[in-house]
């Protein structure tokens, strides 16, 4: 039986391709072999397989990552009587830190049948792990548009899963978004960062983390629910003294003093009930960062409504509109 060939398989947001890829071109001996969209299960990257895989998890663009063989043959049922194929996946996940993963689940149609049942039972009896709903390794047997794929997820969590979310915040932001909004910024040029209805915190917190020479980071929303929120957010980032938070409203037009960068994931920050509101709501951040922002700086926006965000933005001569789309 001849050793399957293995790929790093990556998932994440539409949108987000030329972040993910800038991102991943800090490994070079990690080379791409294809992307593909899978109607039924998102954006993906496919990587020549690489034996220091571990050191992916520190991916903040990526939603997930795995160790995966595609081929006509991987079915269950061959799977099935071959089971030492994705047994050797199972234990390349598993060593070095098989203290992380104590449980798994198998996610493939039919999951009840003799066939996958077999598959579960040689899982857990080899690796010792026990049979859950919510498991720390999450194994695949799924069919594509051409082949049949098997895997695992290479981390208990997600990639995009940050220790730092203390609780569920409806509305917030995913961090791979943040991450990419940030990197759009050049903030390793810059020393002042404003994020205008800062909600979860967590733009502020994806910058703190991943830009150390930032000396000024404050962000400000209307709620205090959701700041007194927030800040357990970025206490547990060990931020705290480095972030700060202000109980402000954007249209009494809060003198904060001029920023490098403001940031802004709209229209989240405040209720929003007509369309007219969200003019309005637009075309007062727009003059708040037109009379904040320092000469030569930059403002990114992470919103649905673009259009409306155009339409407005154009009619300031002094500012330069680069649109780019994550999704």
């Amino acid at each position: 039986m001849n050793k399957p060939k293995l790929e790093i398989k990556l998932a994440f947001i539409t949108g987000l391709r030329d972040v993910v890829l800038n991102e991943v071109s800090q490994y070079p001996n990690l080379h791409i072999v294809r992307e593909r969209r899978e109607p039924l299960y998102g954006d993906f990257m496919y990587f020549d397989f690489v034996k220091d895989f571990g050191k992916l998890t520190t991916l903040r663009s990526v939603l997930r990552a795995y160790i995966i063989a595609q081929g006509s043959r991987y079915n269950p049922r061959y799977i099935s009587n071959h089971k030492s194929i994705l047994g050797g996946i199972v234990a390349m996940i598993l060593e070095g830190q098989d203290s992380k993963f104590k449980t798994f689940k198998i996610f493939c149609a039919g999951a009840d049948s003799p066939t996958i049942r077999s598959i579960a039972e040689y899982i857990k009896n080899t690796y010792k792990l026990t049979e859950t709903e919510e498991a720390d390794l999450k194994i695949h047997i799924i069919k594509t548009e051409k082949n049949w794929e098997i895997g695992a997820e290479i981390t208990p969590r997600p990639l995009s899963f940050r220790d730092y979310r203390t609780k569920h915040m409806s509305g917030a932001m995913d961090p791979t978004i943040a991450y990419a909004v940030n990197s759009l910024c050049d903030l390793e040029h810059t020393s002042s960062y404003l994020n205008i209805f800062s909600g979860s915190a967590t733009l502020l917190i994806e910058a703190g983390q991943c830009y150390p020479n930032l000396k000024q980071l404050v962000g400000f929303d209307n709620n205090k629910k959701i700041i007194s929120l927030a800040y357990q957010n970025i206490k547990k980032a060990g931020l705290i003294r480095k972030i700060q938070l202000k109980e402000k409203d954007i249209f009494d037009e809060p003198d904060l003093g001029r920023f490098d960068v403001i940031t802004s994931d709209l229209p989240f920050g405040m209720s929003i009930s007509k369309n007219e509101d969200l003019e309005k709501l637009y075309r007062c951040f727009i003059e708040y960062s037109e009379d904040n922002l320092n000469r030569g700086g930059r403002f990114a926006v992470y919103t649905s409504k673009h259009e409306v965000l155009k339409k407005n933005i154009v009619k300031y001569k002094n500012t330069e509109l680069t649109v780019s789309l994550l999704g």
